[in-house]
């Protein structure tokens, strides 16, 4: 029996949908290749998870950006105040 249609309550009826996708790419929680056609609406809870895990490693990456600038600003600043201390004298 063909799988049913979440959109449609129907028998799916696969390439002929415009919802029919082929998704590539790694599982995001057990990191297993994907090469499947399926529904798009069933796909969505996955995309969701991969985007998710994707957003958290950007805020990440950001976050360490961030430390190495107020790091690297504050060094400067440090630089910036002995000179301008070293003129004065």
């Amino acid at each position: 029996m063909a799988k049913k249609c979440p959109l449609l309550k129907k028998a799916c009826i696969e390439h002929d949908c415009q919802w029919y996708t082929n998704v590539m790419g790694k599982h995001p929680q057990t990191e297993e290749t994907i090469n499947n056609w399926g529904c798009a609406v069933e796909w969505l809870p996955v995309l969701l998870i991969e985007n998710a895990q994707q957003a958290r490693q950007t805020g990440a990456s950001i976050d360490s950006f961030r430390n190495e600038m107020v790091k690297d600003n504050q060094k400067q600043l440090e630089v910036y105040t002995q000179r301008l201390q070293h003129e004065s004298d």
